[in-house]
């Protein structure tokens, strides 16, 4: 199981966080669940009114990512799924996502929670899914962790010039 190891992370004092969840469409089944996790961790982190766009496919979440981390957003989940076919499409996509979103969180300081799934199959994304006969939640994981580091961050007092 890829979660074995996995910190766990105790969020406090983030209910006043403004965060966005942008998920892709594709893979109706995996996404519904993604989502839901995501919806539920910020649920139980106190932050009840998340801002929720969904985006064509995965490849478009780096654009909504920079979007929403300019617009005032303390932290950003993206969430999508990738699954491997016949060609090296999957290749371009993932590579172009992560570097995608890691290049959004740094440029702007803004916490960018990882959702994307990137699986050769389908039922390696449905046990990822945290659906129902999952082993994870990578909704679930990934606010907590976007939200964790966003909490973190606001902690740490500007330095004395």
């Amino acid at each position: 199981m890829s979660g074995k190891g996995a910190p766990e992370l105790s969020v406090r004092g983030a209910s006043d966080l403004r965060v966005a969840v942008i998920a892709a469409q594709w893979h109706e089944k995996v996404m519904d669940g993604l989502v839901n996790g995501a919806l539920r961790a910020l649920h139980e982190l106190g932050i009840d009114e998340p801002t929720l766009i969904r985006v064509p496919g995965s490849f478009e979440l780096p654009v909504a990512a920079k979007v929403l981390a300019g617009r005032g957003y303390d932290a950003v989940v993206a969430l999508g799924v990738v699954i491997r076919g016949g060609t090296p499409h999957f290749d371009y996509v993932c590579q172009g996502v992560a570097q995608g979103l890691t290049q959004v969180s740094v440029e702007t300081g803004v916490p960018v929670g990882f959702g994307v799934l990137t699986c050769d199959t389908e039922e390696q994304a449905l046990d990822r899914a945290g659906i129902e006969g999952s082993n994870e939640d990578k909704g679930h994981e990934a606010v907590t962790a976007a939200v964790a580091t966003a909490a973190t961050l606001r902690s740490v007092s500007e330095p004395w010039h």
